[in-house]
């Protein structure tokens, strides 16, 4: 890319931040009651006798009503002290010191509001901090009907001069995503001490036509322990279009709420400063003109502001957008945080501070260079908010007039805008991304519904994104095809409806485009979550319905009493559901086609299983019994995602290793072996090989990638050659399923990969189940060729992808050369696990 222009330094609006100041100690606070015995968290505060202050919420309670202005303010509940928790030896801010320091600076000024947005994977208060100047109960009514307007009416909005004069524009800091990148966490503790207290003139004003929100620490149970994911072991930055986290649904909702002009990421360590925007590939679906223009000037302005704070090991500071190769740090995926806020209107960036203090260098380094280290990120991270906040008030109106504009485009059905080579400084056709919006997505009801519980958890996802649904309450025509009423209609004339492309389009192949990527390059709500999803690329939408708050119920039984009932495991609902019958103890049996059959005695069980999971019973067709189903016990070494999905089924999920094995692990109570990492066939000691070759006698194995593939030659399974795709290739393929199979006769025809695998070299009594299809079968992603030509699409066109069998021993194998349950997101490939499950301890 064009070498940047240099901005000129102007007079920051905030003051100058504090340069080499003395690192944070942890506050020493009172051991408080224990959360989970201590006071209701509903009880409301008497008045402060030592400040004459009242309204204080008390213990985490957040219940606003339309009678409340600002500040709005809770007494948080204080943790007891944890000298273990790893910020301490950073000469950084413990957990446990959080809530007291947040609860002192609420009782001296009226600046501050914090309440308690959601709690971690542990039960920890997550805090959402706002700053800004008093507000009457009638002055915050008028900002949120001014928030609502430009979400929701925003040709309106761009005419409402008052609102451009009196609207307070948002910005959103995050800090702590990832729990061992800590002083995003110590820097806005920092900045929400200066704005709560200092009687400096610009930030005064700043507060009177802003709203700043914190959200202090994103992940504290990390944080307290030094890891990187959360309690779950998820990466919370990849988790934003599945939202199966705790706190990344409470990010989410954040997002919504503030509907933020501009938000920081705050992360680390790089071996330098790193301030977004990324270099391609972007986000095919943003109005990229209306972000770059602000991205890139404030991420100079950043830039400056990081180096005038003098600290030597803080000037390397790098911009993606201006430094980096094509895919090295790009903007595709939805699964950040900087790029999911930007579906909501925000100018939002990843920050990188620069000097490591985790993982290594926590362990190794003294703690006096541990200590000077993160003093100076937090420098770097107060001084990218000041930045930000400066520019924000600089150009506000025009902050708040693109994201208007944003929304006008989204609401009028507009088409992405062509951008110039030279739009910014450097702009050229590497950055040129685009996608067509269709007319609208349909997902109907009635019999050409794949999973009825499937569309109704897909319709509840989208509304809980914020992206608009309508339940239709006749039927109507649409592109030449009839829908019956309860069909559901996502028109792509609306606000968000870049959002709701990026998680229903199929997506794009960027394999030609970007020799490598940074993170994964595919998904697809559409084709990955289980529900048949139509899309009309045009025509006349003329629809009678209602806007949807939540999917109506799905489940229900379908049978008249006395007869028995069947379910066929098509999603992981219908698993979810199977497990929840056999552990009430009811005696279930498999058929040779995978339907589950339930006796007519355990009706009530049904009736009550079916409205808790929204699965649907039929009645059971004459036939043959089926074999006995029992609860089964799965001994898993797999990964977090794996573990996370197969319980979010319902399976009883022992976690084993090699290590785990040969310590002694009882195999004899065990149905399943599921095997996809960290075991090792070869690794094991005798006596555990002994005992898993008496295990293979009785159970089933499934199997998934490498580690998977490596188990089944080296145990001696199934005889099948895997051959490794590249390492690196993901995303959404096409596939062709076994329409008897064992993974279910109504397996979708897309699938999943993240450094694939096939098989070949298939002998006797090996089935395929499952196989790529055809010439490419990459539909969105990216995956190419090895250097020497190996690994590549072309070459897994047409190949088993999932394979079945008995060994000599009489165990029942499968095989995934897909990742069906990567990162919790691929959820329509939940139930081929399952029926692989099932079938594999059938005996």
């Amino acid at each position: 890319m064009l070498a940047a222009a240099v901005l000129t330094a102007g007079t920051a609006l905030l003051g100058t931040p504090a340069v080499n100041a003395a690192p944070a100690q942890p506050e020493r606070v009172t051991k408080g009651e224990d959360p989970a015995n201590g006071p209701e968290r509903n009880e409301i505060a008497a008045t402060d006798t030592a400040t004459g202050r009242s309204g204080l919420r008390a213990f985490g309670e957040n219940k606003v009503t339309k009678k409340d202005g600002y500040p709005r303010q809770t007494q948080l509940r204080v943790y007891p002290e944890d000298p273990s928790d790893s910020s301490i030896k950073l000469g950084l801010a413990p957990y446990h010191s959080i809530a007291p320091k947040l609860n002192e600076i609420q009782q001296r000024s009226d600046r501050v509001s914090v309440e308690v947005v959601g709690q971690s994977g542990l039960g920890r208060d997550l805090y959402l901090v706002t700053l800004t100047a008093p507000e009457r109960a009638h002055e915050t009514r008028q900002q949120d009907a001014w928030r609502e307007e430009i979400e929701n009416n925003p040709r309106s909005a761009a005419r409402d001069n008052r609102l451009r004069r009196e609207y307070k524009a948002p910005v959103w800091i995050n800090g702590n995503i990832h729990g061992d990148e800590y002083e995003g966490t110590d820097g806005a503790l920092r900045m929400i001490d200066y704005l709560a207290t200092t009687g400096d003139r610009k930030a005064l004003d700043l507060l009177k036509t802003h709203r700043v929100y914190f959200n202090v620490t994103a992940n504290p149970d990390g944080r307290v322990t030094g890891v990187r994911p959360n309690a779950n072991n998820f990466d919370l930055n990849r988790d934003f279009v599945t939202s199966s986290q705790p706190e990344g649904r409470a990010m989410r909702d954040i997002a919504i709420r503030t509907q933020p002009v501009a938000m920081l990421d705050e992360h680390g360590y790089v071996g330098g400063t790193l301030i977004e925007p990324t270099g391609p590939p972007h986000g095919q679906n943003y109005d990229f003109d209306l972000f770059i223009k602000h991205g890139y000037a404030n991420g100079l302005k950043m830039e400056q502001g990081v180096k005038a704070l003098g600290h030597a090991e803080a000037q390397n500071v790098q911009i993606p957008f201006r430094d980096y190769p094509v895919g090295e740090w790009d903007g595709w995926a939805p699964v950040f945080t900087a790029q999911y806020a930007m579906f909501h209107g925000a100018v939002s960036y990843t920050i990188e501070i620069p000097l490591q203090v985790n993982r290594g260098a926590y362990q190794s380094l003294p703690v006096s260079e541990l200590r000077r280290r993160s003093a100076i990120n937090t420098d770097v991270v107060e001084s990218t908010i000041r930045s930000t906040l400066d520019y924000v008030s600089a150009n506000r109106s025009d902050l708040v007039a693109n994201q208007i504009e944003i929304f006008r485009r989204g609401a009028a059905g507009e088409a992405l805008r062509p951008i110039p080579d030279g739009f910014v400084p450097g702009f050229g056709p590497e950055d040129r991304y685009s996608t067509k919006f269709p007319r609208a997505y349909v997902i109907p009801a009635g019999g050409t519904q794949r999973s009825g519980s499937a569309a109704a958890r897909l319709v509840d996802h989208l509304v809980a994104h914020d992206v608009k649904v309508t339940r239709a309450e006749r039927a109507f025509q649409l592109n030449g095809r009839g829908y019956p009423a309860g069909s559901y209609v996502v028109d792509m004339h609306q606000p968000k409806r870049a959002l709701a492309n990026v998680m229903l389009e199929q997506g794009g192949d960027v394999s030609e485009r970007a020799p490598l990527m940074y993170d994964i390059s595919g998904w697809s709500h559409r084709l990955l979550w289980g529900a048949s999803v139509d899309v009309a690329v045009s025509g006349d939408l003329r629809v009678q319905g209602k806007p949807v708050v939540a999917a109506s119920p799905t489940g229900g039984v379908d049978a008249a009493p006395g007869k028995d009932l069947t379910l066929t495991v098509r999603d992981g609902k219908d698993a979810s559901a199977v497990n929840d019958l056999l552990g009430r103890g009811i005696e279930l049996r498999r058929r040779a086609d995978g339907s589950i059959i339930v006796p007519a005695a355990a009706r009530v069980d049904a009736i009550q299983v079916a409205d808790r999971h929204g699965v649907r019973f039929g009645l059971a067709a004459a036939g043959e019994p089926g074999s006995p189903l029992r609860r089964l016990t799965i001994a898993a070494a797999v990964g977090p995602d794996e573990l996370f999905a197969l319980r979010d089924m319902g399976f009883d999920v022992r976690p084993v290793s090699t290590t785990v094995l040969n310590n002694g692990f009882d195999l004899s109570r065990v149905d399943v072996l599921f095997a996809s990492s960290g075991l090792s066939f070869t690794g094991l000691n005798p006596a555990a090989k002994t005992a898993l070759q008496a295990f293979l006698a009785k159970g089933g194995v499934v199997t998934r990638g490498a580690t998977g593939s490596a188990f089944n030659s080296q145990a001696g399974l199934l005889p099948v050659k895997a051959v490794q795709g590249k390492g690196d290739a993901n995303g959404v393929v096409t596939v062709t399923n076994n329409a008897a199979g064992v993974i279910g006769a109504e397996a979708l025809p897309n699938s999943f990969i993240y450094s694939p695998q096939w098989f070949t070299e298939i002998g006797a009594g090996v089935s395929v189940e499952q196989r790529y299809g055809n010439g490419n079968p990459l539909a969105s992603g990216h995956w190419t060729s090895n250097e020497d030509g190996s690994g590549g699409p072309t070459a897994a066109g047409g190949q088993a992808a999932v394979v079945s069998g008995t060994d000599e021993s009489g165990a029942r194998v499968v095989l995934f050369g897909t990742e069906p349950m990567f990162r919790a997101h691929p959820k329509g490939l939940y139930s081929q696990v399952a029926n692989a499950i099932y079938w594999s301890a059938t005996r």
